[in-house]
């Protein structure tokens, strides 16, 4: 790797990279899709830590703008500006420039006001915020058109009432020491039903589902500094938390790990709904196990028995021995459902000093600032 690249990509100029390889992670189930995708970084320069997250640029689905362009009457032909203020084709920014699935205030409003909708005026007033985000789950800029026949819009305009589509943040699950010329993925493709449609996650149908090997990804660099790995000289230990796609900066933590002999024990908590079809990575958790790179591994199925089992249900279960890695000045990293997930584990946390500690439960609150504190309780959610 060259020297002095690691701020050379950036938002303005990303890394016109090539995906080399991508693997459904889960074919043996039908719940859910989760895919490894590697990215060619060969010859680019590009520089990172286990810890940091890759921004991704997507690309909407070309279905939903061609339902767009016919439900608004355009030809997609049209020409626009797009947000960097370039000059392009309608289709063209409703594929790489606009979001269009979460509907921006702008376009609410003017939907209301030309469609003379007395219904959407009274939501978007200030005092109803709680029943527009009710209403607007589930909902896109589609549904809003649909919904509002009488709103007619020009071309530019109509671009105007959109927001900019943002970078998508994936942490990274490979380390550079290990794997020198690519960057590595653990994508779970969003996909659920709402109003008699499907909706699909903006980028994580496009990266797994509808690029191919030797499509371009734009990308850079997005650092994780409150994600560090202890100095591998260094006897810290580390436990670490990642349920379902919460597992990729784990899984470049483990190939640093072993690329730089790192001392003291690691401890993973791992969850998904099925051990068997979901165990993402199975093999190579096996393998550091075997060579001691990773000292424990703890896991939680959450559909394979009656009673549904959490990562938090295991770190209880394993209280005494988490309380004794804490004591000895362990790290604990929690990546994933920031939702959900993150708050329960925190819970548990908390019920364990109290147990395992003999703490009341303002001493526990306490000790967990002090964890904060001193940088040894970091989570990466979202």
């Amino acid at each position: 790797m060259t020297g002095n690249t690691k701020s050379v990509y950036s938002r303005k100029n990303p890394l016109h990279a090539k995906i080399s390889k991508k693997e459904l992670l889960t074919s043996k189930i039908k719940e859910k899709k989760t895919w490894h995708i590697e990215i060619d970084l060969v010859d680019s320069g590009m520089e990172f830590t286990p810890g940091d997250s890759l921004a991704v640029f997507p690309e909407n689905d070309p279905n939903l703008v061609n339902e767009l362009l016919q439900v608004l009457n355009f030809t997609g032909d049209e020409i626009v500006i797009t947000p960097s203020k370039n000059e392009t084709n309608l289709r063209n920014a409703l594929t790489k420039d606009y979001a269009i699935t979460t509907p921006d205030k702008k376009l609410l409003n003017a939907a209301a006001d030309k469609a003379n909708n007395s219904t959407l005026k009274e939501l978007l007033s200030p005092d109803n915020k709680k029943d527009l985000i009710d209403y607007l789950w589930g909902r896109e800029v589609i549904d809003i058109i649909l919904e509002n026949p009488a709103a007619k819009f020009s071309a530019d305009e109509f671009v105007g009432l959109l927001k900019r589509l943002n970078v998508r943040l994936y942490s990274i699950a490979s380390s550079l020491s290990h794997s020198p010329n690519q960057v590595d993925l653990t994508v779970a493709v969003v996909e659920y039903e709402s109003h008699d449609r499907t909706r699909q996650g903006v980028c994580s149908s496009w990266i797994s589902e509808r690029t191919e090997i030797g499509s371009e990804a734009k990308c850079f660099i997005t650092p994780g500094k409150g994600f560090r790995l202890p100095d591998p000289e260094e006897d810290t230990p580390i436990i670490m938390c990642g349920p379902g796609t919460g597992i990729a900066p784990f899984r470049a933590f483990m190939q640093e790990r072993k690329s730089t002999n790192a001392k003291g024990d690691a401890w993973l908590f791992f969850g998904e709904i099925h051990e068997d079809g979901c165990f993402l990575y199975e093999n190579e958790w096996q393998d550091y196990l075997n060579d001691r790179t990773l000292s424990k591994i703890s896991t939680a199925w959450s559909r394979d028995q009656e009673e549904k089992v959490y990562v938090q249900h295991k770190i209880l279960e394993e209280g005494q021995e988490f309380w004794s890695y804490l004591e000895r000045g362990a790290i604990f990293y929690v990546c994933g459902d920031a939702e959900r997930m993150a708050p329960d584990v925190d819970s548990a946390l908390h019920k364990i000093i109290q147990e395992h500690g003999n703490k009341s439960e303002s001493e526990a609150i306490e000790y967990v600032n002090e964890l904060k504190s001193s940088k040894r309780y970091r989570k990466d959610v979202y």
